[in-house]
């Protein structure tokens, strides 16, 4: 296994006592981004407490995290679901400070768009009326750019920033795409009828990808497994913004103790780059390791007639062409996170894939 890479410059750089004697709780610790993020806490001294659906899951989350920091007795675990109640106050309970990264599962495109619209608003709620009783001193709640665009097909071009909000109402948005922007209005409006002393703060990430934890929920980096494993025939002429999900988790870090972050929403994105590019980086520093990454980009009309077929194509049609640029000017103005370039994030996700036998 590769060694893990060393802290970004601009990142926080792990301190054993910079947390020491507060704790944290982490919503869904079996998460791509929830793991990264225990790891960031315990690496700067943190007492952590994560949430998991059931006691089964926590010697697997334990693994994970040991493959990066030695945990110890810092690390502790809390049976919590988003779709109930219970569980909810035992979490928090004693905590300083929240990161909620869960998100409900369900994938993008369920039958019925409230399995998961409905969870991640009313989960996102659930941890906000907790947090607010216990009386800690702020939340971090995890969104996502898709709850700052443009209308789905929309042909607005510019620069994107956190006063843009998605419209919930937008009868083309996906399923995920909507239970963003409806968890993190529902999120904000709790808070603006709220008279107590907890915070809130959002972080709204582009494509996360970089090294994983284990082979369990991979997330967005299916996409560059899928490259590597020689399953996608060609480049289509989509792209994203990339953020990298070790400095995605220091964002977090820096959101949560920052009094300038209190009451703010930060968007979480760098480079932006076409499949094309991102094959093409793959190819040229993994040699014969990205021996399947297709070489060809896939012309419009291939993508529009499998889309007849496949609703997972037609989902993307809208970003055809597009090239989104969301900005983390705000969070490099008052939190001074400048993430790694994209990719050498794309590179570092690879090269963990394959060697978690992923690709």
């Amino acid at each position: 296994m590769p060694a893990p890479s060393a802290p970004h410059p601009s990142a926080p750089h792990p301190s054993a006592t910079a947390g020491s004697g507060q704790t944290v709780l982490v919503t869904g610790g079996t998460g791509y981004v929830g793991g990264w993020c225990i790891v960031a806490l315990l690496q700067h001294g943190y007492q952590v407490r994560t949430t998991v659906r059931s006691p089964a899951r926590e010697s697997a989350v334990r693994a994970a995290i040991a493959t990066q920091v030695e945990a110890g007795d810092r690390l502790s675990f809390c049976v919590a679901d988003l779709n109930s109640d219970p569980g909810w106050d035992q979490a928090v309970a004693g905590c300083d400070y929240v990161l909620h990264v869960a998100s409900p599962l369900g994938g993008d495109r369920p039958k019925d768009a409230g399995t998961l619209i409905a969870p991640a608003r009313d989960g996102a709620l659930r941890v906000l009326r907790a947090a607010t009783r216990a009386g800690v001193k702020r939340v971090v709640m995890t969104s996502s750019c898709a709850a700052a665009s443009y209308p789905t097909g929309s042909r607005e071009d510019g620069v994107i920033d956190e006063t843009l909000w998605t419209d919930p109402d937008d009868r083309k948005l996906n399923a995920y795409r909507k239970s963003k922007t409806v968890s993190e209005i529902a999120a904000w409006r709790f808070m603006d009828s709220y008279q107590g002393s907890t915070e809130l703060t959002t972080i709204l990430p582009g494509g996360v990808f970089g090294p994983v934890l284990t082979a369990e929920n991979p997330g967005s980096v299916q996409i560059v497994a899928r490259l590597l494993q020689g399953r996608v025939a060609g480049n289509p002429r989509v792209g994203f913004g990339i953020v990298d999900v070790r400095d995605l988790a220091a964002l977090h870090l820096s959101a949560m103790t920052s009094p300038q972050a209190a009451g703010e929403r930060f968007i979480a994105s760098g480079d932006f780059l076409w499949m094309r590019e991102i094959s093409q980086a793959l190819r040229e520093s993994l040699g014969s390791a990205a021996a399947k990454v297709p070489t060809k980009n896939l012309p419009d009309f291939v993508l529009k007639i499998a889309a007849l077929f496949d609703p997972g194509v037609r989902a993307i049609l809208p970003n055809l062409g597009r090239h989104y640029r969301h900005t983390s000017a705000k969070a490099a103005r008052l939190l001074n996170w400048h993430p790694r370039p994209a990719k050498e994030t794309m590179i570092d996700c690879a090269k963990s894939l394959i060697e978690k036998g992923m690709a």
